[in-house]
């Protein structure tokens, strides 16, 4: 079972590494991974989406409460939230088909952030779905290189959990 889960950890060395090596050291592989400050300089946030089974994760879960550097964990599996992800994408272009990809960039409500001469850069941010469904309706103008962020999420209501 997919779960995406927050821990809000001090902002010092090795921090990451550790919580990681909780995970990996069980089995759960880390489908993704964001980790950025929060308003609080001193803080930063892990967002983790992973797969694996509920007993395991529960004892993970115990074990992260137990660093010293861990402030908050915070499953999101069985909360409302909202999440997403950000996507880079530089397609090919041409004359051709410029107005066709631009076209498909603003249903997606999507940005152009570069423009060369034979290809365009795409900033998009949603839910995986939409991501998934724009990559492959531009698949066949030709994907030249894709940079993909994990998944963020917060809470609909205050704390969580």
């Amino acid at each position: 079972m997919k779960r995406i889960i927050s821990v809000l950890v001090e902002n010092k060395f090795g921090v990451l590494a550790r919580v990681s090596e909780l995970f990996s050291s069980r089995g759960f592989n880390i489908a993704s991974l964001s980790v950025g400050e929060t308003l609080d300089s001193r803080l930063s946030r892990i967002t983790m989406v992973v797969d694996g089974d509920v007993s395991i994760f529960e004892e993970i879960k115990k074990q992260l409460n137990k660093l010293i550097n861990v402030i908050k964990v915070q499953d999101f599996t069985n909360v409302e939230h909202v999440e997403r992800e950000m996507l880079l994408i530089k397609v090919n272009l041409s004359r051709k088909t410029r107005a066709e990809l631009i076209e498909i960039v603003d249903i997606f409500r999507a940005k152009i952030i570069d423009v060369g001469k034979n290809n365009m850069t795409v900033e998009i941010t949603g839910k995986d779905n939409k991501i998934q469904a724009f990559i492959e309706l531009v698949k066949p103008f030709g994907i030249v290189e894709i940079v993909r962020t994990g998944k963020i999420a917060i809470a609909r209501k205050k704390g969580g959990e």
